[in-house]
């Protein structure tokens, strides 16, 4: 159902694919930005970029499971970072990777940004999943 693509003549990805390849008639699923808020919509783990990492992955969790996906079955993900310095995007990084969430492994993009739509917000990840076959239809 996912191929996973490490192009040979391109420096090889640490913990990620240069491309994913799912079939046709696959049900894909297409997920808005997981954010660092609990359920109560508070921010968590203000100034902390790791903490609101680990949310921001917790919250992904919940988001595939909502639609019959999980962690193993993200295909790409964009992974924003409020920073500039290559040492915090790193350490974001580190927690996606101990998520499992690259385990795959996926294809991502780790960018750095200026800033993002909640007010301390440090981390944002938009993901796009297969969803697993027998998985409720909405």
């Amino acid at each position: 159902m996912i191929r996973r693509v490490t192009v040979p003549s391109l420096f090889p990805p640490p913990t990620y694919a240069h491309a994913s390849v799912v079939e046709a008639g696959t049900r894909l699923a297409f997920l808005a930005g997981s954010v660092p808020l609990d359920a109560r919509g508070e921010l968590v783990g203000p100034g902390d970029a790791v903490r609101q990492a680990e949310q921001v992955i917790a919250n992904l969790r919940e988001q595939l499971d909502a639609v019959g996906s999980d962690l193993a079955h993200v295909v790409v993900t964009d992974v924003y970072v409020v920073s500039a310095e290559p040492a915090v995007l790193s350490a974001v990084w580190d927690v996606v990777e101990a998520s499992g969430l690259s385990a795959g492994p996926h294809s991502s993009t780790l960018i750095g940004v200026a800033c993002l739509g909640y007010p301390g917000q440090l981390v944002e990840i938009t993901a796009t999943a297969v969803v697993l076959e027998g998985a409720g239809r909405e």
